[in-house]
């Protein structure tokens, strides 16, 4: 049996960065700009420490939920007061500042996201250039991959998920809570509506995380004796084809909603009703 050996046993010399001849440069300057942007604006809000909260209808920023500092009790905004804490507190007043309201939620959310595979792409590109864009060649000389302190962190972002998803079930809570009139019955007004498509949005984007189709249907070796999860796998995997789009659109939906209570918190605007 003979076998044939490559001309040459090195590699191509290309000395071009990259052949690519389109604008490939956008997408890591965009993204770099949108997320820099986005994280300057959660910080400041996350710090914040006021107009979180509009008892009147209940609605709460999920920048601070579930609320668990001593101010989230007897909030008053425009004559009306009421409790943002529907778990308890357990942070001082006098931490206001330095510890986020919502300190139980944030640091899981924040490596939710920092662990996701659609933003492991974006900042990796966009932050540290590894790569910049595919086919063009990175500034780097070494590759450890996610194998090293501290990307091998990474590996846990199938936990992350589970957190994540029980925050969705609080924001969900908070959601149904934003059904509130103005006597205290049923009703519905414009941040009812914002607070409600964010949390969908947020689902969409937790449940197309390829960790979460693993959990739905990984480890099956027949999946015609599971039909259940079977199904379960299928739509999950149709979400999972615009994962990467979730992610974006739920950090635009997340402003929306935190600026829209913010200011009517701040009795800057009133909030539209629609009913009661």
């Amino acid at each position: 049996m003979s076998t044939v050996e490559a001309p040459g046993k090195e590699r191509a010399q290309i000395k071009e960065r990259t052949l690519r001849k389109d604008n490939w440069r956008i997408y890591p300057i965009t993204t770099f700009v949108i997320f820099t942007a986005w994280v300057v604006y959660a910080t400041i809000r996350a710090f914040w420490g006021a107009a979180f909260f509009v008892p009147e209808y209940h609605y709460l920023t999920p920048f601070y939920s579930p609320c668990v500092n001593e101010i989230c009790n007897n909030v008053t905004v425009n004559g009306h007061t009421g409790d943002a804490a529907e778990f308890g507190t357990f942070l001082p007043a006098e931490t206001r500042g330095w510890i986020p309201f919502a300190a139980l939620s944030l640091p899981f959310l924040l490596l939710f996201r920092l662990t996701c595979y659609y933003y492991r792409k974006a900042y990796y590109r966009s932050y540290w250039a590894s790569p910049p864009a595919c086919a063009v060649a990175e500034p780097h000389k070494k590759y450890s991959g996610e194998r090293r302190f501290p990307l091998i962190g990474q590996n846990l972002h199938r936990y992350f998920w589970i957190a994540a998803a029980v925050i969705s079930l609080i924001n969900t809570y908070d959601a149904i809570l934003a059904f509130h009139g103005k006597d205290g019955g049923f009703g519905i007004g414009l941040g009812t509506i914002i607070l409600w498509v964010n949390v969908i949005l947020l689902w969409l984007y937790t449940l197309s995380c390829h960790s979460c189709r693993h959990i739905v249907g990984g480890r099956l070796k027949n999946f015609s004796k599971h039909p259940v999860r079977y199904w379960m796998w299928g739509q999950v995997s149709k979400l999972n084809q615009q994962h990467g789009r979730y992610a974006l659109i739920t950090l635009g939906s997340l402003v929306v909603a935190d600026l829209y209570v913010a200011l009517v918190a701040s009795e800057t605007i009133s909030d539209l009703r629609i009913f009661n």
